[in-house]
């Protein structure tokens, strides 16, 4: 079927145009659509390709050239054109070739049902529609709309590329926030390939958020994985195997080849969390450090998630934001000195937001710091400037481009935490209990607790959760322990003592299993108790619950605060209660009072635990276990170590309060992108007529819709009609259409025009003929009509990473005429005619002699028509470009003639991205799409 030469179309991507066939090998076949600049692999036995055929009468472009086929020749496997005296092999076709099968559909009377034709072009609509939306590519994501997080994923998504550090308190959704990037940047086309960069530990966290809250399908890699690619595929570099790509850190250091094959595969955009463990000194840089320092070099887009500042140390945090911009970033005394003015700068800018009056020093202050600007002079001469002069030193700032931080204080709406310490009274314990107590203490703190058997039938902790039920019966309960072990030894001792409802949420489970066992644990009349491994404190959202009970306790400060994080959310409507079960004298009880009274960690999120956990971790854990150990008290120790811990901890909270550069937040919120989402998901999320859209949609290939619940709808795909529709390899899948029903019940997609099933349905539907060509009896026109309807869509052939379809996406354009070739605008069939319309067994083929006359020239005048109209909206989509693309290029202009973050790349970049998109836009090119001929009653009589 396949030959070098030959020109294709794919029809799941027509806006891509004609395709070149250059290689076939095998199984596989690559196709070069050269105008788009995308070359595709395709499988030969199911490529969603069709042959560019043309046929006599139709025009065709090359060289040059343009003519009326007359005739078609094959010549060696290619066809070659002839007409007016000339010819063009296939070949030579111009990439922008319209192939219609629509009116040969209709003259031969091979036509669709009318509901198949409206279905067909509300698709159109709708995917248009949904394209121009600065949200699309994330309307399906499993998020809730937190403002700060829609900021910051609005203004990175729209940098030309990405480089940013993000650097929120923990528990603001750092993660989030970078899928919500990565993931915006994928549907736009701006980044193809994709590579996560993690800690071991966080693999499986990420790979599960971005499957689930992005729809995201990840490959995890490793050795295995590596070496089995290379044997299938003749040592080529495994990582181009797959798109988008999850490896650790320790597997990348243990194979230096395999590190090497990363930073050679080349990537359009990286995200490293944890980016705090990269160690670098001016002197010397840890390994790690080094690979992520060439990746970042090679590779255009680069998300850092790190701690904040006031953790890291500034040393520290240079040494991340000179990962994004070496050149700015390249002195780290004249970092330090420029940061040691960043507190002082943010008292300025909180007065002038304030509008208080600036003091001598805060005027010096400015006076020396930007000295030979004029403009600020200016405005430091003028007392009613200072909505004028906050402007300018924001847009000013050191770090503001690169970094983006964001903290609870600031934020607000978060509940508040009450911690209850059940003390639980020694002497219950024997000597096998609190050897066993101790044991598991020293797992946990050197995450080696697998290794022991658990058996809590007689544990006091398992009695005072029961208590903990027993008093609260209307409420539910999450508790979150270290191990899967700790989990089902738990559910083991409970199930003799309780028949309270329990789910299990452990890493031993599938993804589907978690799934439901958090959706039962979500229903009102389902388990009232979910136990937890640690796995449970990364990136779900129980905050339906308000009680946690912490059945051990990391040493890690962060980690406690994840825990907690899984109630304490934006949105939580009740106050935390934390109960904390510990037998008194135990390790267990020790770390519980430090926490309590050294930090106020169950209260409040310390900013400084790690830092903490640097200065007293060792000593903590000696001392602890100590305490268990020995008969005679140790109180005295551990008093003076909590005493300790809290008056470090009261000092480095007022240093990070006093150091804090609060312009970082101010230039957030002022940059012109800050509310881009947030207006477009306020507008997408109120759009009943779409859900109804898109179970029609679903009903067109035999996949049966059933009301389950409010918000909640059965997808039966018992007589599904096609094996090209994704998401039923399972069976029957229950789906939502409601933000809030999503967000509690993890187990249910939500529904939206860029979800990958909907999307799927979309394109297979107008890629293919259902509803492409119609016949329509309509009883209210008059006698003796005869109308043609054509849909034509306006599409651009261009570089993805243009993101074209901001500004004009694939749209349809609606024309009617009728046989006295005059325009019928605004044109619908009569309601009645629809409904009639299925009932009407109507023999199109018989009125072909008819319609190979009436409709070419009525068609051609269709045409003209409609590429007066495409030539309007080619206009408006450039004045919309320029509008947008000039207004942020002089932006930038203005800013890096003031602020050195500004990178003369990235002005570069917006200026090279308006003049393609201006040069392309004029270049888009109508295709028809369907047609539907809707006559008269009177025309039946015809023969």
């Amino acid at each position: 079927m396949f030959q070098p030469g030959q020109r294709w179309i794919s029809t799941a991507e027509p806006e891509l145009g004609l395709g070149t066939i250059l290689r076939v090998e095998g199984r596989g076949v690559q196709v070069l659509f050269a105008k788009a600049g995308v070359l595709r692999p395709y499988a030969t036995d199911s490529a969603p390709l069709i042959r560019a055929e043309f046929r006599a009468g139709q025009r065709v472009s090359g060289k040059g050239l343009a003519f009326l086929v007359e005739r078609i020749e094959e010549r060696e496997g290619l066809f070659v054109y002839r007409g007016e005296g000339r010819e063009l092999e296939e070949g030579q076709l111009d990439d922008e070739q319209a192939l219609s099968q629509a009116d040969d559909r209709l003259i031969g009377g091979r036509t669709e049902s009318n509901e198949s034709f409206d279905l067909r072009l509300e698709a159109l609509r709708r995917r248009a529609d949904a394209r121009r939306s600065a949200a699309w590519g994330l309307e399906s994501a499993r998020i809730g709309l937190v403002p700060h997080q829609l900021r910051v994923a609005g203004i990175a998504a729209a940098r030309r590329p990405p480089r940013v550090l993000l650097a929120d308190e923990v528990g603001l959704g750092k993660t989030i926030e970078a899928g919500m990037i990565l993931a915006r940047q994928l549907a736009a086309g701006r980044a193809g390939r994709v590579l996560v960069l993690l800690p071991e530990t966080l693999v499986y966290q990420w790979f599960v958020e971005l499957l689930r809250r992005f729809n995201l399908s990840f490959a995890i890699f490793d050795e295995e994985r590596c070496e089995a690619i290379e044997q299938s595929n003749d040592g080529r570099n495994p990582f181009e195997d797959d798109q988008l790509v999850i490896a650790d850190f320790a597997f990348l250091e243990s194979a230096p080849k395999r590190a090497r094959q990363l930073i050679e595969a080349g990537w359009d955009l990286m995200v490293v969390d944890e980016a705090h463990h990269l160690e670098w000194t001016p002197d010397a840089a840890s390994p790690r450090y080094r690979l992520v320092e060439e990746l970042a070099t090679a590779t255009p887009g680069v998300i850092l998630l790190t701690a904040t500042p006031e953790q890291l140390g500034r040393a520290g945090h240079f040494a991340r934001l000179r990962l994004l911009d070496p050149q700015r970033y390249s002195d780290l005394d004249a970092y330090l000195a420029e940061s040691a003015e960043y507190g002082e700068l943010s008292e300025v800018a909180n007065a002038l937001a304030d509008g208080k009056p600036l003091s001598a020093a805060h005027r010096t202050l400015l006076t020396t710091r930007f000295k030979g600007d004029r403009e600020l002079a200016g405005l430091l001469m003028r007392d009613d400037a200072h909505a004028e002069l906050l402007a300018a030193l924001i847009d000013r700032h050191g770090t503001g481009r690169a970094m983006f931080r964001n903290r609870r204080a600031g934020i607000g709406g978060f509940p508040r935490r009450t911690p209850e310490i059940l003390a639980i009274d020694p002497e219950t314990l024997d000597a096998g209990r609190r050897d066993a107590l101790l044991a598991e203490f020293r797992a946990d703190i050197q995450n080696t607790a697998a290794h022991l058997e658990f058996d809590y039938n007689d544990d006091p902790r398992l009695e005072a959760l029961i208590d903990l039920l027993d008093a609260h019966p209307a409420d539910k309960f999450l508790l979150i322990c270290r191990s899967q072990a700790k989990v089902l030894a738990i559910e083991d001792a409970l199930r003799t003592k309780s028949g309270v409802g329990v789910a299990r949420f452990h890493e031993g489970l599938g993804i589907v299993q978690r799934d439901r066992n958090a959706a039962f644990f979500a229903q009102p009349d389902g388990a009232r108790l979910l136990l937890c491994s640690e796995i449970g404190s990364e990136g779900r959202n129980f905050q339906f619950a308000h009680r946690l009970v912490m059945w051990d306790l990391p040493l890690d400060p962060d980690l406690l605060e994840q825990r907690i994080g899984r109630l304490d959310r934006i949105g939580q409507r009740h106050d935390i209660v934390v109960h904390v079960p510990v037998v008194e004298q135990s390790a267990q009880h020790v770390l519980a009072r430090w926490y309590d009274e050294g930090l106020d960690a169950f209260r409040s999120s310390p900013a400084d635990g790690r830092e903490l956990l640097r200065r007293f971790g060792e000593l903590l854990a000696n001392l602890a276990d100590e305490h268990a150990r020995e008969d005679d008290s140790r109180d005295q120790e551990l008093d003076a170590l909590i005493a300790e811990t809290r008056g470090v901890h009261e000092e480095l909270s007022a240093l990070i309060h006093a150091g804090r550069d609060h312009l970082l937040e101010l230039a957030a919120s002022r940059d012109p992108h800050a509310d881009d989402l947030a207006t477009s998901f306020a507008r997408e999320d109120q759009d009943p007529s779409r859900d109804a859209f898109i179970q029609r949609l679903f009903e067109t290939y035999g996949v049966h819709t059933e009301e389950l619940a409010p918000d909640i709808v059965l997808l039966d795909p018992q007589y599904l009609s096609t094996d090209g529709l994704p998401g039923f390899a399972d069976g029957p899948l229950s789906v939502t259409f409601s933000r809030d029903v999503a967000l509690a019940r993890e187990d249910l997609p939500l529904l939206r025009m860029d979800h990958p099933m909907v999307y799927a349905a979309v394109d297979l539907l107008v890629s293919g003929e259902t509803g492409n060509a119609a016949f329509l009896v309509d009883d209210a026109l008059p006698v003796r009509t005869a109308l043609l309807q054509t849909v034509y869509v306006l599409e651009i052939i261009a570089d993805r990473a243009l993101d074209a379809g901001r500004f004009l996406p694939t749209t349809p354009l609606v024309v009617a005429v009728d046989t006295k070739l005059s325009e019928r605008p605004g044109f619908r069939p009569s309601d009645i005619a629809l409904r009639r319309a299925t009932d009407r067994n109507i023999e199109v083929a018989r009125f072909r002699k008819f319609l190979s006359k009436l409709v070419p020239p009525m068609l051609e005048h269709a045409l003209d028509l409609a590429e007066g109209r495409a030539e309007l909206l080619k206009f408006e989509a450039i004045d919309a470009a320029k509008l947008e693309l000039d207004a942020e290029h002089a932006r930038l202009v203005a800013l890096r003639a003031v602020n050195p973050s500004i990178a003369a790349a990235e002005v570069d970049a917006i200026a090279a991205e308006r003049d393609a998109l201006l040069a392309a836009i004029p270049n888009a090119r109508l295709r028809l799409d369907a047609v539907r001929f809707v006559v008269s009653p009177d025309f039946l009589s015809l023969r």
